[in-house]
C-alpha cells in the first residue's frame, strides 16, 4: 500500500473543478483516463491538491 505524506491536503472533485475553472464531468474524465490521480471514499473521488497542481505544471504553456 502506498504511504501519503501526513499533511496532504484532499480537495472535493468540485473544488479541483473550480480551481481549475472546468467543469466537473472534466475532472471526472481526467481522473477516468488516468491524466488526474484520485483516491475513491465511498462513492466519492478525493484528489490531492500536489497532484492538480503537478497536472496544470505539466499543461503550461508559454506565450511568445
Amino acid at each position: 500500500m502506498a504511504q501519503l505524506e501526513p499533511k496532504a491536503k484532499f480537495l472535493t472533485v468540485a473544488e479541483v473543478a473550480s480551481m481549475m475553472r472546468v467543469s466537473t464531468m472534466t475532472v471526472y474524465r481526467l481522473i477516468k483516463a488516468g491524466e488526474l490521480g484520485s483516491v475513491r471514499v465511498g462513492k466519492s473521488y478525493r484528489i490531492k491538491e500536489d497532484d492538480v497542481d503537478r497536472y496544470l505544471a505539466s499543461r503550461y504553456i508559454e506565450a511568445g
